[in-house]
């Protein structure tokens, strides 16, 4: 894992999205974590479509420190893919993937960094409290980590988000990978390699609010679900499964009335309503594998490219200027 000559050693890739009121305490904070690291460093700071001043704050750094890097994408495509953005321009021979809101401590950096000079090959922050969180986020979150456990064919680590350093290795693997609809820790989770982790306490977010609400948090944990588990696809086979089992009992109950000359037994009812229960369990056993199945098919065979840079700044400098200690940031 020794570095090359003139190379960048560590690569920190930070997705944006509307984070002006933190970025101030952020760069002070990295600025002191970058000039502590024992090799060349940058950070890119991937720009997920904002709307607010913070990309002119991160252009103008990226221009003029050579240990700081800027893209911007052309509108928001989400934190998934902006991450998949910065990892595929790191040029670092470790790739530190963190939050911008600071609930991911820029300090725990060097203890990653440490695990990763021990000769593992993924390691990964996880929390141990996760403050400034309703307690509703922290139950569905506990229950999520916990039924990904047992749904998925991967062991996924819990109570573990973005926040982790992968190897070079890594990442080549990784970008192997063109799923469109991503969950890059289960994508990392699946690749194998020698992982292990780092514990921290998550902090309350230091401005701003939440780039996840309850409608994203949903649709991250469809993607983790329908991208590592087929359980999706086996509970649509047994809700079929029953419903049609449920008509073929309810249809021999009605035969037994009819049978036995049952009064309240009304003409034609009894078979419609088998037969439409009967078709509704297979149309939904049917439906749920079908619908599924054709629903990621057509997203990967539209083979759209996963984001598209609108603008770029910082990455036509030599690396060697990436070295420690060479420039301050402005507050």
């Amino acid at each position: 894992m020794a570095a090359n000559p003139g190379s960048i050693r560590y690569s920190l890739v930070i997705p944006v999205f509307n984070e002006e009121a933190v970025l101030p305490v952020l760069l002070r904070r990295l600025d002191l974590v970058l000039s502590r690291l024992d090799g060349p460093a940058e950070a890119i700071f991937v720009d997920d479509g904002s709307s607010d001043s913070g990309s002119i704050v991160l252009k103008a750094l990226a221009t003029r420190d050579p240990r700081f890097r800027y893209i911007g994408l052309s509108r928001n495509f989400g934190h998934q893919v902006a991450i998949t953005a910065g990892m595929d321009a790191a040029q670092g021979d470790a790739i530190i993937v963190m939050d911008a809101d600071l609930q991911d401590p820029p300090e725990v950096i060097e203890q990653l960094i440490a695990k990763w000079q021990e000769g593992n090959d993924i390691v990964h922050a996880r929390r141990l409290s996760r403050d400034g969180e309703s307690r509703f986020k922290r139950a569905t979150a506990h229950v999520f980590y916990r039924l990904l456990g047992k749904m998925s064919s991967v062991g996924i680590p819990a109570d573990v988000g973005d926040f982790r350093l992968i190897d070079r290795k890594v990442l080549d693997a990784l970008r192997q990978m063109p799923e469109q609809d991503r969950f890059v820790r289960g994508m990392i989770a699946w690749l194998g390699f020698r992982q292990t982790e780092v514990a921290f306490h998550r902090l309350e977010r230091a401005a701003g609010e939440t780039k996840y609400p309850l409608l994203k948090m949903v649709r991250l944990a469809m993607n983790a679900a329908l991208g590592f588990s087929d359980l999706p696809l086996r509970l649509a086979i047994w809700c079929g499964l029953t419903v049609s089992g449920l008509a073929l009992l309810y249809g021999g109950w009605v035969i037994l009335l009819w049978i036995g000359q049952d009064s309240h037994l009304v003409t034609g009812w009894s078979s419609t309503i088998v037969v439409v229960s009967l078709l509704c369990g297979m149309n939904m056993l049917m439906t749920g594998i079908v619908g599924l199945y054709v629903g990621r098919i057509h997203a990967e065979v539209k083979r759209r490219p996963l984001y598209v840079v609108q603008a770029r700044a910082g990455f036509d400098r030599d690396v060697a200027a990436a070295a420690p200690a060479i420039h301050a940031v402005n507050e």
